[in-house]
């Protein structure tokens, strides 16, 4: 079984649910939902959809719920912060519900970072706000580390930093952190079945600092450690240029791409593959994937949203499932 938390419920998480239940996909899915919610927005789209609040659903059109109250009124399109404190309990009890192995995976749909720190309902274990889906739930699950990936045909890009302001990151970027995230990316994808998996690490810096002129966290922080690595059975290549890290002829063979920092490797990624990407997050103790796109406010309601993502998100866990069995 697989578990779907549509996340903000303005936005075209809903709509995502509604849709997927006019599939056959959605009889793996159990979605932690207000059963209203979900029923208001098939009713605006003008679909069918009958709720099943048990583990298993064989009808068509229908759609497994576990059922979460909503706070106040939802209006497609329009944020409200009352709600917010809804988002954050689908996702509390979808984790335990992971955590406790009644499911095997855990799909997230889109949430709104902006309106959960605007409802100042959540600080992490360092007194800061809410900063997404990969923090939160690693705060969930009791795991000080883990790493964002996303994947699309022919591409991995992994992160060394997250959701974080630009001027943070060269800080951000050190020995421990910086180790902790390539043992995850090593081990992670030897679970997935490959032995000996090829990760190019780009540098922080233009030209990966170019011999320090441009930056020396390379030649301080990111070349001795992957030297260090590599003496022990890591397959890392760098630290290389962004720039032409993500080439074709410099993608041959390679299993994962490490990219500094948020922006620097996913607008490539989404370039390639936007809308048949997925996000995974590494090193929980369940699997988490998401959609790869926001919460499309101004669509929210329309019907006219491509369920791309969503079909290679459950995809994706599937095929992890199946990789670790």
């Amino acid at each position: 079984m697989l578990i779907f938390t549509p996340g903000e419920p303005a936005g075209i998480g809903p709509d995502l649910a509604v849709m997927i239940a006019q599939e056959k996909t959605a009889q793996d899915l159990l979605v932690f939902a207000d059963p209203d919610v979900l029923l208001t927005r098939a009713k605006i789209l003008g679909l069918t959809l009958k709720i099943s609040e048990t583990e298993s659903t064989s009808q068509d059109k229908s759609l497994c719920v576990y059922p979460v109250k909503i706070a106040d009124e939802v209006v497609a399109g329009k944020l409200n912060k009352d709600n917010a404190a809804y988002v954050l309990k689908t996702l509390d009890l979808a984790t335990q519900y992971c955590l406790d192995k009644k499911a095997q995976a855990l799909v997230t749909g889109p949430l709104h970072k902006g309106v959960i720190n605007q409802a100042n309902i959540y600080q992490d274990k360092n007194g800061k706000g809410f900063s997404g889906h990969t923090e939160y739930l690693a705060q969930r699950a009791n795991i000080d580390k883990t790493v964002m990936m996303l994947a699309t045909e022919g591409l991995r890009v992994a992160l060394a930093t997250t959701h974080i302001p630009l001027s943070q990151v060269s800080k951000n970027i050190q020995t421990d952190s910086l180790t902790q995230t390539l043992h995850i990316i090593h081990y992670s994808l030897q679970g997935y079945g490959l032995q000996n998996p090829k990760i190019v690490v780009c540098g922080l810096n233009p030209h990966a600092g170019e011999d320090g002129y441009l930056g020396r966290e390379e030649i301080e922080i990111i070349n001795p450690l992957i030297k260090k690595l590599n003496t022990q059975g890591f397959n890392l290549v760098g630290s290389v240029p962004a720039d032409t890290a993500f080439t074709p002829d410099a993608l041959r063979g390679v299993d994962c791409v490490l990219a500094m920092y948020h922006d620097q490797g996913l607008p490539v990624l989404k370039t390639l593959g936007f809308k048949k990407s997925v996000n995974v997050t590494l090193g929980l103790p369940f699997i988490r994937t998401s959609v790869d796109h926001g919460t499309a406010l101004n669509l929210a309601g329309t019907g006219n949203i491509s369920m791309g993502s969503l079909h290679t998100a459950i995809a994706y866990a599937k095929d992890l499932i199946n990789r670790g069995k």
